[in-house]
Formats: C-alpha cells, sequence, structure tokens
C-alpha cells in the first residue's frame, strides 16, 4: 500500500480524473453540511482534499439509505448499498473506479492506511438503517460505531499520512476521535427526532418518543453527549497542529449545538429544527483559531 500524498508515477490523465474526483468530493460537503464544510477549510489543502474525500462517501451511503426515490424499495436501497460496497472494495484493491465519489475516497484510504476493518463496519451500520427500526442499548453502540466513530477515526488516518510514529499516535488519538464522532451521532439523533421517527420510521435513542419526548429522556442524552464532548477535547491538543483548529472549530459547533438544545424544551425542539446561525458559526471559527485549536476548558453545557 503507497501512503503519502501524491503518486508522481500517474499520468497526466490519470492525475486530472483524480483532480475531477476530488473536485466533486469537495462539492458533497459544501453542499451538505455548513459545519463540516466550515471546519474542513481551516485544514491543509491535502489533508482536507482526504477529509472531504471521506465525506462524500459516508453522504453518499447515506443518501442511498435516507433519501431514496419514492418508488424504491428496501430491496432495491440494499441493492444499490451493497454495489456502492462492492465498489469500494474493488477501488481499494484497483486504485481507480468509475463512480468519482468511490474513485476519491479510494486514493485517500490506499494513501493513508484506511482498510476494511474501518469500512466493514460503516457498511454493516448502514445496513442497520434498512432493517432495524428500534435500537437497545447493544444495537444502538454498535451502530454508533459504524456510522460514526469510524469515520472519526478514518480522518485521524488522514491527519497522520505524513506523521512519524503513526501507529503510536493514531493509538494515542483514536478513544478521543471515537468520542467525538459519538457525540456529533447522537447530537443529530436529538436533532433530526422527528425526521427519524415520522418519515424514516426509526428510532435510535432509547427513551425518547418524537410524539412525547420526555424531559428527563432529552436531558440524560444531553448529559451523555457533554460527556462525550469533553472527552473528546482532551484529545485535541494531541493533533498534528495543523488539524486542530479545525477539530476543536467542529467540537465547538456541536457543543454550541448540544448547548442551544438543552435550553429549548424537547417538544418545541421537536417542532422546530434547531440551528446555529452563521454569525455564531463564524465566530465559533475565529475563537478556535485565536485558541490555536485548543478547546475552552469551560463544559459544553455549562
Amino acid at each position: 500500500m503507497r501512503l503519502g500524498r501524491a503518486d508522481e508515477s500517474a499520468t497526466p490523465a490519470f492525475r486530472h480524473y483524480d483532480d475531477v474526483a476530488t473536485q466533486s468530493a469537495a462539492l458533497v460537503i459544501r453542499s451538505y453540511s455548513s459545519s463540516f464544510g466550515l471546519a474542513s477549510r481551516l485544514l491543509a489543502p491535502a489533508i482536507r482534499r482526504d477529509v472531504h474525500n471521506i465525506y462524500a462517501l459516508v453522504r453518499l451511503a447515506d443518501e442511498i439509505v435516507d433519501a431514496p426515490r419514492p418508488d424504491q424499495s428496501v430491496g432495491q436501497r440494499r441493492h444499490a448499498l451493497d454495489a456502492l460496497g462492492d465498489d469500494v472494495a474493488a477501488a481499494l484493491a484497483a486504485g481507480w473506479s468509475t463512480n468519482l465519489v468511490v474513485h476519491a475516497f479510494a486514493g485517500t484510504a490506499r494513501r493513508t492506511g484506511i482498510d476494511a476493518a474501518l469500512i466493514d463496519p460503516f457498511f454493516t451500520s448502514m445496513r442497520a438503517d434498512l432493517d432495524c427500526t428500534v435500537h437497545d442499548e447493544n444495537s444502538l453502540a454498535d451502530y454508533i460505531y459504524g456510522s460514526a466513530e469510524v469515520v472519526g477515526l478514518m480522518c485521524v488516518h488522514a491527519f497522520l499520512a505524513d506523521q512519524p510514529h503513526r501507529k503510536a499516535r493514531y493509538d494515542q488519538l483514536a478513544p478521543g476521535a471515537r468520542r467525538l464522532g459519538a457525540a456529533f451521532q447522537k447530537i443529530n439523533f436529538l436533532r433530526d427526532l422527528p425526521q427519524d421517527d415520522h418519515d424514516l420510521g426509526r428510532r435510535y435513542l432509547i427513551g425518547l418518543d418524537a410524539d412525547h419526548p420526555s424531559d428527563d429522556a432529552w436531558r440524560r442524552w444531553l448529559d451523555d453527549i457533554d460527556a462525550d464532548l469533553v472527552a473528546a477535547a482532551q484529545a485535541i491538543p494531541l493533533l498534528p497542529s495543523g488539524t486542530r483548529v479545525a477539530v476543536c472549530t467542529a467540537h465547538d459547533l456541536f457543543a454550541e449545538l448540544a448547548r442551544r438544545l438543552r435550553a429549548t424544551p424537547p417538544h418545541v425542539a421537536c417542532r422546530s429544527r434547531v440551528r446555529v446561525p452563521a454569525p455564531t458559526k463564524a465566530r465559533i471559527a475565529a475563537v478556535a483559531a485565536a485558541r490555536r485549536g485548543v478547546p475552552s476548558t469551560a463544559g459544553p453545557g455549562t
């Protein structure tokens, strides 16, 4: 497996195809996520490219299971998801794909050491969205690991691709990356509670009913999220210097969203999507840059 930021042996035509693929991946994150898009702009260009490539594949799989055409059956969605997984496996082996998003992801995976140990759990969680409608503690933990924590671990691979002592540093950073990914996912579950329940027929968070959300359960999940964010913040200063501001910005954006969710009664949050306004996002990014990517010592819920 070749590691490093570029393959100098590629022909000009193939490098052009690589460029088109990465531009396609960048368009995905710009179109779907203002928060991650803002944070990723604070990364060095080569790392930003790899993070965009990871996000684009994740978004593509998510769209297959969450936003199908109205006439698509579960079986058709499962077939499309399996085909995407097969495309990824083939591209990892061959080094290219006719699917631009898959091609971009495979290039990043081959350069940075992302392999089936992270990719397979991701697709397992995506398949779970086609079958599991109500989660218990065990199935939810497995789902969050595959759908979110492994994405954080993929990003750590991208952050460390050109760093010395990669294995030791990966092992050091992995727990924090997992906690940050889990926090992001749980925050999205809270914010998307009515859409997940009513539109997709799924209940992720135990004890929460979109029609009659319990105040106690709402607070318990926010306490759980805050614990994840505090644990994740402790790992951010250990990241390579060129990634800290971006990760701190993403962390603080979601901490602000968690704070707003805590300040909003659950029955209100289930009727109106809670957001962080664009000027507040810009302020959070500026503060993270001024602190050089060191998170605030104040807890997310304070």
